[in-house]
């Protein structure tokens, strides 16, 4: 007998009242306790002191750039590392100068670098997605100490959902296009992957999707960023879907949780606890009927979970 996935409707907190573009790469700083995050389209880095109270009004802090930011982290010695259209770069003011550790090695007027952060070693990953999105150009690198970009994984239209569990010893990554997410053995000590196999694949969007339409209401979404708690469990922001997917470590989907908007892009724990989980969302290129119906599209969103996030990694090289 099949059992039906739970489909969870939690209570959500809008966090922001200025919409993102395409909200992405949402970290939790546990010393500042500020939440921090990208808007793509919009070319700026977003951060916002959060207190315990989620209900509270929270100022936003923007640092505009000029190209499109897919991915940050925190430095272990201060300031930041991000991946930005041109290429991978270091600041250590909010608002200052960026450094340039290592030029995109694809063609920017196709590619840019998507999701990304680092692994527990401090190692800084990007992804990058094929911006023409007819063709798995999409590849996954990791950062050296000497600043070299090494590729480690390819075949991917957009890059996505990269996480690792709590052991360090599985690593996560996901083609949002194939709606598929793959996982690999992973040494922290080395970065060296193995094993490749599919963690879990889903249905792909029906052609005649539209919005508020029965098609889809009965699809899932597809694979987007990502984030795991400390008992290794996976929640994939499933573009599309009006939800994340809650999966166990073999590849289960024990819940889907519903989402206050039609496309959350990627989930991340913090508070002070780490029992808040924060989800950026996307406003861009959709529908008038669907922005209509979900106002609050592209805002920041947070609930309380009973399960601890894993924190984030802090760049160390």
């Amino acid at each position: 007998m099949t059992v039906a996935t739970p489909f969870l409707r939690p209570e959500w907190h809008r966090m922001t009242t200025q919409a993102d573009g395409l909200g992405e790469s949402p970290f939790w700083h546990p010393q500042e306790q500020r939440l921090y995050w990208v808007d793509i389209p919009g070319k700026r880095l977003r951060r916002m002191a959060v207190s315990s109270d989620l209900s509270q009004t929270h100022a936003v802090e923007d640092w505009l750039l000029q190209e499109e930011p897919g991915c940050f982290a925190p430095a272990q010695s201060g300031g930041w590392v991000m991946a930005l259209r041109s290429g991978v770069y270091r600041a250590q003011q909010w608002g200052g100068e960026l450094t340039l550790l290592a030029a995109a090695p694809y063609d920017t007027h196709k590619l840019r670098f998507n999701d990304g952060k680092c692994d527990p070693a401090g190692n800084f990953w990007s992804g990058t997605m094929y911006e023409p999105r007819d063709q798995a150009a999409g590849v996954l690198y990791a950062l050296q100490a000497d600043h070299r970009l090494l590729a480690k994984a390819d075949q991917a239209t957009v890059a996505n959902g990269l996480a690792w569990s709590p052991n360090a010893q599985t690593m996560y990554w996901s083609d949002t296009g194939a709606h598929c997410i793959r996982t690999w053995h992973f040494d922290p000590a080395t970065q060296q992957m193995s094993g490749e196999r599919v963690f879990a694949q889903f249905p792909s969007k029906p052609a005649n999707w539209t919005y508020g339409s029965e098609v889809a209401r009965s699809y899932m979404g597809r694979p987007d960023g990502a984030a795991v708690d400390a008992e290794g469990f996976y929640y994939a922001a499933m573009y599309e879907g009006h939800r994340l997917a809650k999966m166990a470590p073999d590849g289960r989907c024990v819940a889907f949780i519903e989402t206050p908007v039609q496309c959350p892009t990627m989930p991340c724990f913090g508070g002070e606890d780490f029992r808040t989980l924060f989800v950026t969302t996307s406003a861009h290129g959709r529908s008038d009927a669907e922005l209509q119906a979900l106002p609050n599209s592209g805002c920041v969103f947070a609930m309380r979970v009973d399960t601890p996030g894993l924190p984030v990694s802090f760049f160390k090289n």
